[in-house]
């Protein structure tokens, strides 16, 4: 979170009179407010329906002044905070794995989390996480599910190739799941399962018919996205993230709508923000650093490890490159071109140490997260 966001919500914090804890679930909400001037706690059993909780919230504001509402960020999605937002309530969203639970505590109520949070939230403890807006949150579940698409398909064909492992049939192609690929499944099916039984066959049948459907769902999706990047808010960041090499339309259309906000990171926090940097146990005059830190937004931090292996190869900018950089302001292209000659140097610095090949690939993802950063802030 950058520095505005989160003095602002410190401010908020000092102004409100009450503070507001709620335990929001799908079929209930829990809710627990404290009044900083008297010490009064209200507590209440809400129904999940955020037009009743805000009734609630206002009438506790008419009785007891400003109030400042939170409730941990979860399935349940930020539509509670927007309709507060709206009635003018103050609203934070605390990221649950920066939530301060006491070691000692061993039960765990509804109630009670409702009045963890408030007094988190008296005591400015809570780390907020940024709300998207509608069409961020719009093209985040487009993308999403672009990847679900892509984890089922790798499943369905994983399951489908093995079946034939099982069987000792291998295919003899260098590359597979392309059309000769898929002439040589329809001859094995025709041709090398006729001894192998029904329930066999039967198998073959559903995982082909699954890797056929994943599929084609698949590159439905990819067609959405690629309409989205080309006309939508994100089309500016997207066409200037595809200046790096390892970045298509996909990819850069993804990490515009995850990462949404890009101002509030610098070009060191951002590697932060994704869980690229590493882990430390330090104790001491003794100093210990271990794996990255895997925390933030997952999605993004997969596609950037994704791209970072393509700075790896010779870089010779060929047609692709240039026509990306086509679509971008001359200034973003002349960016996008250092930091792939950049990013393919460290490669080589990185190879000559003997690091581990996943190792560097990490440490080149790490510092493209900065470049991504420092293309996403352009103005033009």
């Amino acid at each position: 979170m950058g520095w505005g966001c989160r003095h602002a919500a410190e401010a908020l914090v000092f102004i409100e009179r009450t503070a507001i804890g709620l335990d929001v679930h799908a079929r209930s909400v829990r809710a627990a407010a404290i009044d900083s001037s008297t010490g009064e706690v209200i507590e209440a059993r809400l129904p999940a329906d955020n037009a009743e909780i805000a009734a609630w919230i206002a009438g506790i504001a008419d009785r007891h002044g400003p109030v400042h509402a939170a409730y941990e960020a979860g399935p349940t999605g930020f539509g509670l905070a927007r309709k507060l937002g709206a009635a003018g309530f103050a609203c934070t969203v605390a990221s649950p794995s920066k939530l301060l639970r006491p070691a000692g505590d061993r039960v765990k109520t509804d109630a009670r989390d409702a009045m963890l949070i408030v007094r988190l939230l008296r005591m400015d403890e809570l780390v907020p996480v940024r709300v998207p807006t509608v069409a961020e949150e719009s093209a985040r579940d487009l993308v999403r599910a672009r990847d679900d698409a892509r984890v089922e398909l790798m499943a369905a064909r994983h399951r489908l190739s093995k079946l034939l492992l099982r069987r000792g049939i291998v295919y003899d192609g260098s590359v597979t799941w392309n059309r000769p690929h898929d002439a040589w499944l329809r001859r094995v099916r025709r041709d090398g399962l006729d001894q192998a039984g029904p329930g066999t066959l039967a198998a073959f049948d559903a995982g082909f018919d699954a890797v056929t459907l994943i599929l084609a769902r698949r590159d439905r999706l990819d067609e959405q996205i690629a309409v989205a990047a080309a006309d939508s808010e994100f089309t500016a960041v997207t066409n200037r993230l595809c200046c790096l090499r390892g970045i298509n339309t996909l990819t850069g259309f993804a990490l515009a709508v995850e990462i949404g906000d890009w101002d509030r990171f610098t070009g060191r926090t951002i590697a932060s923000y994704l869980g690229l940097v590493p882990s430390e146990h330090s104790s001491g005059g003794s100093r210990s650093l271990g794996a990255i830190t895997k925390t933030g937004n997952t999605h993004a931090r997969r596609l950037l490890i994704e791209a970072a292996w393509h700075h790896k190869p010779d870089y010779r900018p060929g047609k692709t490159m240039t026509d990306r950089w086509a679509r971008a302001s001359a200034q973003a292209a002349a960016r996008g071109d250092a930091g792939n000659r950049r990013l393919h140097r460290r490669w080589g610095v990185l190879t000559g140490h003997k690091k581990k090949h996943t190792v560097a690939c990490t440490a080149i993802a790490r510092e493209l997260a900065g470049w991504c950063w420092s293309l996403a802030i352009m103005d033009a």
